[in-house]
């Protein structure tokens, strides 16, 4: 038998590892399975699968996270406003119905603007296209309302009631009652009706402060004829100008809205109509969330009018205005481009009688700062005509003050003198306003232009002039102030200005019977 040679003693020996790793791994698979043997040994029917794995820390968080308060939501004040909401259906016959010539003509908003478009695309009363019938045929029709007296008085949409025959409401307990029409107001889309038939109705009230971005809101109407229907967003903008008149001051929200919701009450959290909803902004007929609401101190102007004479008088000063823009602003040698411009006052109106001139900036109301040509048309038509206002006036760089009585606005805009202006004809070639792109000549000597200024006979499309949006048959009355009968006279202005190192002219143009000023930049050199 050979003997295996002892190895132990070379200095290059190692011992085999094959038996210390097997150990190890023994050990580290037997600290497993006592590991598991403990897990499965303190098992029981209790406890249940998820839990072998979880550890002290786990369970901690889970048990404090089971702390934690559930978000309150708006049950609470919608169990508490919701009965103030109503519903509103009327019915319209043929005076508006039938329309032998086919075009439906029946939109109570001024033609083009976007409560008008909103009017066609969703009919009248809202959620029924297609007014057009037969003679004699009954349209039906529905929106929203509420309450805010518990004697019957109710807020709706004029365009929701206009013209209707016979209103009905259907309150939230699913009651039905006929209503008549108050009063209604076009310029805000505002109507109060009277629910006959109770004494006792839950009601709303208006909110006294106004909403800031990013509040709460609740929508509560009667969409597609679904009613009692809530929805919850926020004030998403406010001051918005939608295109519908002077007095635009719409509060945003992108609470869902859709066709049925006019005329139904926008709540901020502690339960107050903050708007009433009234239109929306949909490409596609649908909520994409922007929709627009008559804030409530409109509301409360308006209605206590309604109620106590069944129509709305304004303050009216009879003046055009129009923003002043930074060019402007820079022309007239202002700071802020802040104020109302005025392009024309009015002949005999207040504004013309107290000796306010085209060309004068109005900057302030009894004191109060005007922001902007919209906010002196709200501030003066919320005021109550014959009351006394001080205006403060930039008249030729100069500040004064203007006292006056306040007229009452007219029902429809007078039409303006010289409107038939007939965009050129019989002028001859004119001569050319250099730097500026377009030809001039005196007024007087084209057929329907007047008498006054020199009218714009050839514009350069790559103009200046045309990027402000001069066209032939543009009367220019004014150039820095001053007026202007020639072609020359227009050159002078304009070297003057330059002289005194401004950016801009500020001219006075009468473009289809309506004045306004452009202020258009000066070329260089």
């Amino acid at each position: 038998m050979t003997e295996r040679p002892d190895l132990s003693n070379l200095p290059s020996y190692r011992q085999p590892r094959r038996s210390v790793f097997s150990a190890r791994k023994l050990a580290l698979m037997a600290s497993v399975v006592v590991g598991l043997g403990a897990a499965v040994y303190g098992f029981s029917p209790s406890t249940s699968p998820a839990d072998l794995f979880s550890s002290p820390a786990h369970a901690q968080v889970n048990n404090e996270v089971r702390k934690v308060e559930r978000p309150v939501g708006f049950a609470d004040i919608v169990e508490r406003v919701k009965p103030s909401v109503i519903s509103v259906k009327v019915n319209i016959k043929e005076k508006i119905a039938s329309n032998d010539d086919g075009d439906d003509s029946s939109s109570p908003f001024q033609p083009g603007s976007p409560m008008e478009r909103f009017f066609r695309r969703f009919g009248g009363p809202d959620g029924f296209p297609g007014l057009k019938g037969g003679r004699g045929r009954v349209v039906q029709g529905q929106g929203s309302g509420f309450f805010i007296s518990a004697d019957g008085y109710a807020v709706t949409n004029n365009h929701v009631v206009d013209g209707a025959d016979k209103v009905e409401v259907t309150t939230d307990d699913g009651k039905t009652y006929t209503a008549k029409v108050i009063g209604t107001d076009q310029r805000t889309d505002l109507a109060l009706i009277k629910v006959e038939g109770g004494s006792n109705f839950p009601f709303a009230k208006l909110a006294d402060s106004k909403p800031r971005i990013g509040d709460w809101v609740l929508a509560v109407g009667n969409p597609f004829g679904l009613g009692g229907t809530v929805t919850a967003g926020i004030v998403s903008a406010s001051g918005r100008d939608i295109g519908n008149g002077p007095y635009d001051d719409f509060i945003q929200i992108d609470a869902p809205v859709n066709k049925g919701n006019s005329g139904g009450p926008a709540f901020d959290t502690n339960g107050e109509v903050m708007g009433v909803n009234t239109a929306i902004y949909s490409p596609s007929g649908g909520s994409v969330g922007i929709a627009f609401s008559i804030p409530a101190n409109t509301v409360k102007s308006v209605v206590a009018q309604l109620k106590d004479k069944g129509s709305v008088s304004r303050g009216w000063i009879g003046v055009q205005i129009q923003p002043v823009t930074s060019d402007i602003a820079d022309s007239l040698g202002m700071k802020k481009a802040e104020g109302a411009l005025v392009a024309e006052p009015q002949t005999n109106g207040p504004a013309a009688k107290a000796g306010i001139e085209s060309g004068d900036v109005i900057t302030a109301v009894n004191g109060e700062s005007v922001k902007d040509a919209r906010e002196l048309a709200r501030t003066i038509g919320g005021m109550a005509p014959g009351a006394t206002v001080k205006l403060n006036v930039l008249h030729k760089g100069q500040d004064k003050v203007v006292n006056l009585t306040l007229g009452q606005l007219p029902n429809t805009v007078e039409a303006k003198a010289d409107t038939d202006n007939d965009s050129g004809k019989g002028a001859s070639k004119g001569t050319d306003v250099p730097k500026l792109g377009m030809t001039v000549a005196p007024a007087n000597s084209v057929a329907g232009a007047g008498k006054e200024g020199v009218v714009v006979t050839e514009v350069d499309p790559k103009s200046a002039a045309a990027e402000r949006g001069f066209k032939e048959g543009d009367v220019i009355l004014e150039v820095g102030g001053k007026s202007v009968a020639t072609a020359g006279e227009v050159r002078d202005a304009i070297n003057a200005a330059r002289t005194d190192n401004k950016n801009s002219v500020l001219m006075r143009v009468k473009s289809g019977g309506q004045s306004r000023f452009v202020a258009v930049p000066l070329a260089k050199g």
